[in-house]
């Protein structure tokens, strides 16, 4: 059983806050990596929010790569940052040669369009990227998103934040939304694609149990969206269905909850809404999940949420004081970095709701 976390705060703060989040839910993961998704940047990134920020694990060979597709696509790079690691030995971690976080200004021919052809072409650009390198075997893309950091790696949590310095906090990398894990993929191939958070098109989810409809899900993803590729772990089904339901179909956030738990139709005859949950049913039946989880979710708003399987399996719990919040598995978490805050507030989401974190760190909790 994983454990996931998610942080939202009024304030910017360092990598350092999630991963107090995470250690003390240790018996939950086996040391076998770390990821984390920030959005929101401060510090070195704070006057490139507009700009997409490239986030690559790779070899020298494979920057070259990247730097010759990216001058070919008219994409100039204004910024880069390449952290300074620690060369200790005996560290714990299957390191990449190269790790790039590199802000472009967009081709001038895209400087006047909507948003939606941004996201569009920064998406080809990535999964252009990505068979690049695969077919090279030089390296992994993981995000290419404006004001997004990716970062994953397999090892020990500990030494890989010691590996990039991260526990030593600073203003140098700061964000006001960290999502996190630090578990690698168990039930397929360790491979860093595999790790939680999954980003595409600004939306990021990590996920804690497992999917028994994984392959249903998989089959009629592949046939929805280029975007809906890899599959290295089961709970990618969940980010592709969250981005289907909200970037593709445009509904809102509480019908994902109806797609990938639905209601019994005996249930749903006697709701108001039966005719649209039961068309949810219809159409989008393959989209539904099984098996224990809990799902934490970013969206490119920025906002947060949390949702359990329809049987609630796996723990998820909120809480939060005057400038921050944060999601766990584990209260522990939540304890170590909040330990100040009015416990009576916290909030254990049950297996029919949605629980939704706008910007303002506003609490709306939606009953299927």
């Amino acid at each position: 059983m994983c454990r996931i976390g998610a942080i939202k705060s009024k304030v910017p703060f360092h990598p350092s806050k999630a991963l107090y989040l995470m250690l003390p839910q240790q018996e939950g993961h086996d040391n076998s990596g770390f990821a984390m998704v920030m959005q929101d940047l401060y510090g070195r990134f704070a006057e490139y929010k507009d700009k997409p920020l490239l986030s690559v694990a790779c070899t020298q060979k494979g920057n070259k790569l990247i730097e010759d597709f990216m001058d070919n696509n008219n994409f100039n790079p204004v910024y880069e940052w390449i952290p300074n690691i620690s060369k200790r030995p005996g560290l714990d971690i299957k390191a990449m040669p190269y790790y790039i976080f590199r802000a472009y200004d967009y081709p001038e021919h895209y400087a006047d369009t909507t948003p939606e052809a941004k996201a569009e072409l920064l998406l080809d650009i990535r999964l252009a990227l990505r068979e690049l390198l695969e077919k090279a075997g030089q390296g992994y893309v993981y995000s290419f998103w404006p004001d997004v950091l990716t970062l994953k790696e397999i090892g020990d949590p500990r030494d890989i934040a010691e590996y990039f310095g991260l526990w030593k906090e600073t203003d140098e990398l700061t964000a006001k939304n960290i999502v996190v894990q630090c578990r690698q993929n168990t039930n397929y191939d360790i491979v860093r694609y595999a790790a939680h958070p999954f980003f595409l098109q600004g939306y990021t989810l990590c996920a804690n149990g497992e999917n028994t409809f994984y392959t249903k899900n998989k089959e009629f993803q592949k046939s929805l969206h280029r975007g809906y590729i890899g599959f290295e772990s089961d709970s990618q089904n969940f980010l592709y269905t969250l981005h289907y339901v909200l970037h593709e179909l445009k509904w809102p956030i509480k019908y994902y909850k109806h797609v990938i738990t639905p209601l019994p139709f005996a249930e749903i005859t006697t709701r108001s809404d039966r005719a649209e949950l039961t068309a949810i049913r219809q159409s989008l039946g393959h989209l539904e999940i099984n098996g224990p989880n809990t799902i934490i979710a970013m969206l490119p708003s920025g906002d947060m949420m949390t949702c359990c399987d329809s049987k609630k399996l796996r723990p998820v719990v909120v809480g939060r004081d005057e400038n921050t919040l944060a999601i766990a598995s584990e209260v522990c978490g939540i304890n170590t970095i909040l330990p100040d805050r009015d416990k009576t507030l916290d909030i254990y989401p049950n297996e029919r709701e949605v629980v939704l974190i706008n910007e303002r760190l506003e609490v709306e909790r939606w009953k299927q």
